[in-house]
């Protein structure tokens, strides 16, 4: 029976995948046995970005107990009930993965628990809050001293992944095609991509395709973004047609096998790729820590399609009536200024401060992508380049076990 709650507050199919999970199972393998005296909850707040699918994926987590979706969120806020009525140890710790700062000085006010903090830019409510794991020291500098004792530097969760010494040993050039899990950017990226991978195909059959497909969607999922029934915007990069196979691969027209890769995490897999194509977002950041080359596409044929922002813009965008408008306007606006001042927003560039991995933005247009990728393919020192411009950005890796470590230090001072 456990002892000690734990409660993962978060929001977002990237903070599930690349906070909450890993770091959950940190614990769980720290703790070893001790791990049965510890319940561990997550209670997912609302996000412009959530998929729907956050809890299920979730609960498939070996070491998460029980989890809340967002549509009960507020009741829990306002009034400490849950839809399932959990009842709560006496003691125990408030995480904060993912969300508002401010939900976790409410629940751990309510349920009379510790809290701990991931900061990555801002941590706030200080006074309120007991500990604070912040992705570097400039997140405590901008705190005020008399907190820093509060503060542990942690290092980025986001690009934290597990050492791969295995190298690439297969002789195929091997693509990997990473569209998103947003429904902002599957809309545009399976077509996309598909269409990319089915250009090069026919310049190169030799060279093989794959898609990870992110934990908080299915194969049905993703392939419904290449039905031309469910997606109007498919005939505007292509007219192959796209269809699931056997829940395994993607059947593109009928010359062109795209893999399905459902392992999650799959980074072994992802390691094996001799470039990647993806969107900006977590991806960049886990593809630079585990050094694969990339080129990162921004593509803004459907401004009101674009609604990914975080904060108060995405929700903004995601507003009935307002929300498309809002949308193209400001999609617009943001490129005009990533155009006009060469913006950076993929990690390893920005991290750089430089252009190290292709970043395109604007129309883009198949045959130009899938052109980049055959120069590639015929000139591999141009990724070795890469490689060893990435492992030049590369993060300190622990986070996650630095962020276990504090919460088993409060799980060991609150022993009954």
């Amino acid at each position: 029976m456990a002892h000690f709650d734990i409660l993962i507050l978060s929001n977002g199919p990237g903070e599930i995948a690349t906070w909450v999970i890993p770091v959950v199972e940190e614990i769980q393998r720290l703790l070893d046995e001790g791990f049965k005296d510890v319940r561990v909850s997550v209670i997912l707040s609302p996000c412009p970005n959530s998929t729907g699918n956050e809890a299920d994926v979730a609960l498939r987590c070996d070491g998460i107990h029980r989890v809340q979706s967002a549509a009960h969120f507020f009741n829990f806020l306002l009034f400490g009930r849950t839809v399932d009525n959990w009842d709560w140890c006496k003691n125990g710790l408030v995480l904060f993965l993912g969300g508002d700062q401010f939900f976790t000085v409410v629940a751990s006010k309510r349920l009379g628990y510790k809290s701990i903090v991931y900061a990555e830019w801002d941590a706030r409510w200080a006074s309120r809050i007991d500990h604070f794991a912040v992705m570097n020291s400039s997140v405590r500098d901008k705190m005020p001293p008399r907190f820093h004792h509060k503060v542990t530097v942690v290092g980025d969760l986001m690009a934290d992944v597990p050492d791969h010494g295995i190298n690439n040993t297969s002789s195929q050039f091997h693509v990997g095609l990473l569209p998103g899990s947003k429904s902002s950017k599957l809309t545009q990226g399976v077509p996309f991509f598909s269409a990319i991978a089915h250009y090069v195909y026919n310049k190169n059959p030799d060279i093989k395709f794959s898609i990870p497909v992110a934990p908080t969607i299915s194969p049905q999922i993703l392939a419904s973004y290449g039905d031309k029934n469910k997606n109007e915007f498919v005939n505007t990069f292509t007219d192959l047609t796209i269809k699931l196979v056997d829940n395994k691969s993607l059947q593109i027209s009928d010359n062109l096998t795209i893999e399905l890769i459902t392992k999650f995490p799959c980074y072994e897999e992802i390691k094996n790729f001799d470039i990647c194509i993806t969107t900006v977002g977590a991806n960049t950041a886990q593809l630079t820590s585990l050094g694969v080359p990339m080129i990162v596409l921004i593509p803004t044929y459907q401004l009101d399609a674009m609604k990914s922002w975080d904060g108060i813009l995405g929700i903004l965008m995601n507003l009935p009536w307002l929300g498309n408008n809002f949308a193209k306007l400001i999609n617009w606006l943001i490129i005009k200024y990533t155009i006009k001042n060469k913006r950076l927003y993929a990690w390893p560039n920005i991290w750089a401060k430089k252009e190290i991995v292709p970043e395109l933005i604007g129309h883009l247009k198949v045959d130009n992508i899938g052109d980049l990728i055959l120069d590639y393919y015929n000139n591999p020192q141009k990724l070795e380049n890469i490689k060893k411009d990435l492992s030049s950005v590369t993060k300190s890796k622990g986070a996650r076990r630095k962020i276990a470590n504090l919460v088993i230090q409060y799980i060991n001072q609150n022993k009954d």
